[in-house]
């Protein structure tokens, strides 16, 4: 007999793991997803990519503003009769009320090796703190955040220059292969699930708008780990006469100079560690992105400035 899975996700990272349980047979009784967002400019409606590849593939999906104190929203998930929730990057807790409504209980794809990195941006966290390596734990879902035990991790190395774009989409599709390897133990009562080591957590707050401000007395490889775990939002920046210009690749180089200054026209800038940063392709406030080769044709930033 068939399984009945629900799934519930919201971003990107989420589509391919949802794609590939559809191409391969199991039987998604429902999505749960993020409800559409308004632009910040203008009135459209954008809705989450789960939702758009859940209308593509003629999969019922429900988009409430919250689960927790919504009795209606219970009560139809009770009637769904489920064998196993799948939950990749919702974005809302799922109330205690709910993990005891499918008979194999609630099963998490999160994007760190657990303990590390529990909570919202384990990828951008993980190339901000230069780890050498990332992964997926496939983990049950108790009551408190990530705290689950684990059945299974799936490790990947974060080689030089990766950003957070690159990474999610190397977790996404290992992600989309690794859960169909485990599905069969987990409905079988045959994965083993461990226990956290507590005591090693760390946590991956949500990322703020202003951690993305440079600052140059740091070490370059800690200005290149923000340049690329903050890459594409919200971005690592710098101001220049009162414009914001984010940096969207950059590369470490040897020249030396006071941090901040400006030590080429092709925009090398001086770090804290007697270092600098290449920059590769920057956008100015307002602007579309662009090369070095581009940018420092109409620029007012020049050799000898300071940041």
């Amino acid at each position: 007999m068939l399984k009945k899975i629900v799934f519930m996700g919201t971003p990107m990272f989420a589509v391919p793991i949802l794609k590939s349980l559809y191409q391969n047979g199991y039987p998604i009784s429902c999505v749960y997803t993020q409800p559409p967002q308004k632009s910040k400019r203008g009135q459209k409606i954008n809705k989450s990519p789960i939702q758009l590849i859940s209308e593509t593939l003629n999969i019922e999906f429900r988009t409430p503003n919250s689960l927790k104190e919504n009795l209606d929203e219970l009560e139809y998930f009770k009637s769904l009769e489920a064998d196993l929730a799948i939950v990749v990057a919702y974005g809302q807790i799922i109330p205690k009320s709910y993990l005891n409504l499918t008979k194999k209980g609630f099963i998490n794809i999160h994007a760190s090796i657990l303990p590390k990195w529990r909570g919202a941006a384990p990828i951008q966290r993980s190339i901000m703190n230069l780890d050498k390596e990332t992964g997926i734990s496939i983990m049950k879902i108790g009551e408190e955040l990530d705290t689950g035990p684990v059945c299974n991790v799936y490790k990947i190395n974060i080689e030089n220059n990766l950003n957070a774009e690159d990474i999610n989409e190397k977790l996404s599709s290992l992600a989309a292969e690794k859960i169909l390897d485990n599905l069969d133990d987990i409905y079988e009562d045959k994965a083993n699930f461990i226990e956290q080591d507590h005591s090693l957590a760390t946590y991956a707050s949500k990322i703020q708008k202003l951690e993305g401000q440079i600052n140059w007395k740091e070490d370059a490889k800690i200005i290149i780990g923000k340049i690329n775990g903050l890459y594409p939002v919200p971005g690592a920046y710098f101001m220049f006469k009162g414009e914001r210009y984010k940096i969207l690749k950059a590369e470490i180089g040897q020249a030396q100079g006071k941090p901040g200054e400006v030590l080429s026209d092709h925009l090398e800038i001086s770090c804290g560690d007697k270092k600098s940063i290449k920059i590769k392709e920057i956008q100015r406030q307002g602007k579309k992105p662009q090369s070095i080769g581009e940018f420092v044709l109409g620029t007012q930033i020049k050799k000898g400035s300071f940041l």
